[in-house]
């Protein structure tokens, strides 16, 4: 699935980036939104596809998927909170010190990023999706991709910009909005039937 979303962000980014800028009256510099497109979604995902092929070709998949992912784990939780301070180091005293305008940011996001997943959540149920199936695809389609957000509004706009800042806000709120999703996914587990092979 994250494969999948990486290909439709490679794709579909650059065309909607240089829509939603058009409709706004802006430039549409192609050559950065390229630039962030090829850092950020292409680059980790032909990296990411091939160490995995290399892992698996010298380890076996048996140790790929017990070993290696499981120390692989934590050390992409510390990643992530090391991203969220190195961000709020950067933009901390503007957020502190406009606290309204980080709600204004923050209610849409919060409202947007609910939206999605209960539409994508409740539709799995028509569908008969397993939990499997539903729970990952529902947070995934309510997660924005601001790492290419940010890297976008920085080239575009500057790193003191409004846009810089809206974006890091952007991840200061969806961070703790999807760990939210994540209880909920957990508590709902039941409504959806079983993966097959679980089951048999």
């Amino acid at each position: 699935m994250v494969a999948i979303n990486s290909l439709t962000m490679l794709f579909l980014y650059g065309p909607l980036g240089g829509f939603l800028l058009g409709v706004g009256r802006l430039p549409v510099p192609w050559q950065a939104l390229l630039l962030s497109i090829a850092i950020y979604v292409a680059l980790p995902l032909v990296a990411g596809y091939l160490s995995r092929k290399w892992i698996i070709r010298a380890r076996g998949e048996t140790w790929f998927n017990e070993e290696f992912l499981h120390v692989l784990t934590p050390i992409t939780i510390v990643a992530l909170l090391a991203t969220l301070v190195l961000l709020f180091s950067f933009k901390g005293e503007v957020i502190v010190s406009n606290p309204l305008t980080i709600l204004w940011i923050a209610i849409p996001l919060f409202i947007q990023t609910n939206l999605i997943f209960w539409i994508g959540y409740l539709l799995s149920k028509p569908l008969k999706l397993t939990y499997e199936d539903a729970a990952p695809s529902a947070m995934i389609g309510a997660s924005n991709h601001f790492e290419v957000a940010i890297a976008t509004s920085t080239m575009l706009f500057g790193i003191s910009s409004g846009a810089a800042l809206a974006t890091v806000v952007g991840v200061l709120i969806e961070v703790p909005v999807m760990l939210m999703l994540v209880k909920i996914c957990l508590r709902t587990r039941h409504w959806f039937p079983a993966e097959k092979s679980r089951a048999s």
